[in-house]
């Protein structure tokens, strides 16, 4: 089991039929998801096509994150929460400063997603729409959301299989507001099961 320290974030591979598991060690804390084929950094994870696929927003146990190429990425397995979110970009620098209106510096998962995924060759650019793994985002009839506490428990997982070789950013998520006002680790472990 490798720990990611709060407000940091890891990239590494992950070969087809591996399987990855995310777990919530404390409880109620986000991790970013985001991956690449790692055959052609072209093809990335799309949020709009897996919900478009799946016909819902809540994915969970059974669904499937879809590429921008219409290929399974990432199949999930097992899923011991079953909120997340697939809609909201990573949190960033500039989100921080037009959010809050404070021009001070503060760590974020789409600066964390890029540093380490830059010695695999990923522009900042080429990252898009993370899946927001515990990420509790309620939905109002009027259109507007908003994040209320993840509902993640401590020691709780979601398990993904790899349906092809992938590149995976993954973060301890940097935003405080998302993690019930305190940002705490993430855990993850990874599976041979070939």
């Amino acid at each position: 089991m490798i720990e990611i320290p709060p407000q940091t974030g890891v990239a590494f591979r992950l070969e087809r039929g591996q399987r990855l598991r995310v777990q919530d060690p404390r409880g109620q804390q986000v991790s970013d998801l985001f991956c690449f084929s790692a055959a052609d950094a072209g093809e990335w994870l799309s949020s709009g096509r897996s919900v478009d696929y799946a016909d819902t927003l809540l994915l969970t146990t059974g669904h499937a994150l879809y590429s921008n190429r219409s290929r399974v990425m990432l199949r999930i397995v097992e899923d011991e929460v079953g909120r997340h979110d697939f809609l909201m970009t990573p949190c960033s620098l500039a989100m921080f400063q037009i959010v809050a209106r404070d021009e001070a510096w503060h760590p974020s998962c789409h600066e964390n997603l890029a540093k380490n995924l830059a010695p695999f060759g990923i522009s900042p650019d080429q990252i898009s729409t993370t899946f927001n793994i515990f990420m509790n985002v309620v939905f109002e009839p009027s259109g507007r959301i908003h994040i209320e506490p993840p509902l993640s428990r401590a020691g709780q997982s979601i398990l993904f299989e790899a349906e092809m070789d992938l590149l995976v950013g993954l973060t301890a998520c940097s935003h405080e507001e998302t993690n019930n006002g305190h940002c705490k680790p993430i855990t993850y472990t990874i599976q041979d099961t070939r």
